[in-house]
């Protein structure tokens, strides 16, 4: 595989933040009250934001799989460069993936966070210090997702314009709207599709952040798995609030990335869509000028890891924006076989089909970035 390396660009990836982050960049009483994860024993973690705290299971030993499930390693750690930017780099070379989407991991846990002054002073902090300490180490290959206080529209439109203004590319939304707010079907976020379609911001919706305890919703037989595809849905429902209300139709130049949602649902999706609008016309608001299908499969992006059915999505089915997305550091990702997934997932495609996926898709979003390596 040395010889026929596959370059890819990864629509989705996370950094451990350092574990004294929030007291580097926040003054102290605000600091203490940000999320923060502790080790109890060897395989559980309490993560605490703001003074409420719950448990979640971590497993003992990573194991690396290919795309059909076979194991190829097992780590003990996380890869190196989970917080280091240059180790990063080192291991994306050694994975094949030049540019990449980072999302946080314990910041994903701020919007559970209650306090518009908090959240805002917070985004505000780590956007600056995403912008000088993380994208600045490679501007052209990582494209780090910025904070949003997601509790005021003001405060989201000031902050989207803000993280432009340091040279972001990304916002990331959680999935599920804030309490005390409205859903993303309604006008009150107009604002904030606005800002970015002006900005020229892409806006990142990570599955997995409804806000809702997803990882234990189901106990007994099965509940793992039934768990992890439960935290896949909310990607679908911000997408099909934004085309169903009417938001995409209204800001064109709009561009929302689902990460690590898979991408074959889109199709269903678009077809379930226009089915509604066809057949229940007397029940629709507000009408749209084009098939609602139409708009997620132009201003929708999607990207997958392993899924076999995500390249189908585009050949097969017609949608063209289909990324695959590395994971890393995490455990369901790709780390220590990037490479043989790429293959057995592209392998058998057209170039054309190939190209898209591995990076014209990534390209297309974010064209500050460079080529990979001939």
């Amino acid at each position: 595989m040395d010889n026929d390396k596959i370059w890819a660009h990864s629509g989705d990836s996370h950094f451990l933040e350092p574990a004294d982050l929030w007291h580097q960049i926040l003054p102290k009483k605000q600091a203490d009250r940000m999320p923060r994860t502790e080790s109890i024993g060897d395989n559980e973690e309490l993560v605490t934001v703001d003074g409420t705290s719950f448990r979640r299971p971590l497993p003992k030993i990573f194991t690396a799989r290919g795309a059909t499930g076979e194991t190829i390693a097992e780590m003990s750690h996380r890869p190196p460069g989970s917080r280091d930017i240059s180790l990063r780099l080192e291991d994306l070379d050694g994975e094949g993936i030049w540019a990449e989407v980072m999302y946080q991991s314990i910041g994903l846990w701020c919007s559970l966070i209650e306090d518009p002054q908090l959240i805002r002073d917070a985004a505000r902090a780590e956007n600056e210090w995403l912008a000088s300490e993380v994208q600045a180490k490679a501007p052209d290959r990582l494209v780090p997702a910025a904070l949003m206080p997601m509790l005021d529209v003001g405060d989201a439109v000031a902050e989207l314009q803000h993280a432009a203004e340091v040279g972001l590319h990304l916002v990331s939304l959680p999935t599920g709207h804030p309490a005390g707010t409205r859903d993303y079907n309604d006008a009150s976020w107009e604002p904030l599709w606005a800002a970015a379609e002006e900005a020229g911001m892409v806006v990142g919706f990570h599955i997995g952040t409804d806000g809702g305890d997803q990882a234990s919703r189901f106990r007994g037989p099965g509940g793992a798995i039934l768990n992890y595809v439960e935290t896949t849905y909310g990607g679908q429902y911000a997408a099909m609030k934004l085309v169903a209300s009417g938001a995409l139709e209204r800001h064109p130049r709009l561009r929302v990335l689902v990460s690590e949602g898979g991408a074959s649902w889109v199709p269903f999706i678009g077809d379930r869509m226009n089915e509604a609008y066809r057949q229940h016309a007397m029940f629709v608001r507000p009408p749209l000028a084009r098939l609602p299908k139409e708009y997620l499969y132009e201003q929708v992006y999607t990207s997958f890891q392993h899924d076999e059915t995500a390249p189908a999505a585009m050949w097969a089915m017609g949608y063209q924006n289909v990324m695959w997305g590395s994971d890393y550091p995490h455990i369901e990702g790709t780390y220590g076989h990037s490479q043989k997934t790429l293959h057995e997932l592209v392998d058998g495609v057209a170039p054309e089909v190939r190209q898209r996926i591995t990076q014209g898709a990534f390209k297309e979003l974010f064209p500050h970035v460079s080529d990979p390596p001939a």
